[in-house]
C-alpha cells in the first residue's frame, strides 16, 4: 500500500518535473538571500532552469530582478509560459497558488518542504497538471545523486 506523502511524491512525476520543465514561476521569490526560496532558485539556474520570481514586492515597476530575471507580482502578469509553479507559501495559502497554476496552463505545481494542501492536490492533479508536494529539488536531485 502507498501512503498518501508517497503517492505526493511520486517518482515519475518529480523525475518529470524536474528534468523535463525548464521555466519554473518561484512563488515567494523576493530577492532576500537569506531565504530559503533564494537559494532554491539560485540552484534552479544552476540546473538550467529559468526562474521567474512571483512575489507581491514586484508590483513596484521600480523593484530589482532577482538572479538577473525581472519579477512579477502574480503568476497572472508573467507574459511568457510556465513549466512549474514551485510554491514557498504555508500550507493554508498554497492551493491558491496551485489554482492559478492550473489557470495559467503550467505544465505542473511544485509545493516545497512541510508545505501540504490535500484538497488543492486533487483539483491539479484532476486538472491534469502533475503536482509534487512536501519535497525540495535540492533533495529530490540529491536522492537521484545528481
Amino acid at each position: 500500500m502507498t501512503s498518501v506523502s508517497t503517492h505526493w511524491q511520486d517518482p515519475a512525476t518529480v523525475e518529470h518535473l524536474l528534468e523535463e520543465l525548464d521555466t519554473w514561476a518561484v512563488v515567494g521569490l523576493s530577492g532576500d538571500p537569506g531565504r530559503t526560496a533564494y537559494s532554491i532558485a539560485s540552484l534552479l539556474q544552476s540546473r538550467g532552469k529559468r526562474i521567474v520570481p512571483i512575489h507581491p514586492v514586484f508590483a513596484d515597476p521600480g523593484a530589482p530582478a532577482v538572479l538577473g530575471e525581472q519579477g512579477y507580482a502574480t503568476l497572472a502578469d508573467v507574459p511568457f509560459a510556465v513549466d512549474v509553479v514551485d510554491v514557498f507559501r504555508r500550507s493554508e495559502a498554497a492551493g491558491e497558488f496551485a489554482d492559478q497554476a492550473v489557470a495559467i496552463g503550467a505544465r505542473g505545481v511544485w509545493l516545497q518542504l512541510g508545505v501540504v494542501d490535500e484538497a488543492a492536490f486533487e483539483r491539479t492533479t484532476a486538472a491534469g497538471v502533475p503536482m509534487v508536494m512536501d519535497t525540495c529539488p535540492a533533495i529530490e536531485w540529491r536522492r537521484r545523486g545528481r
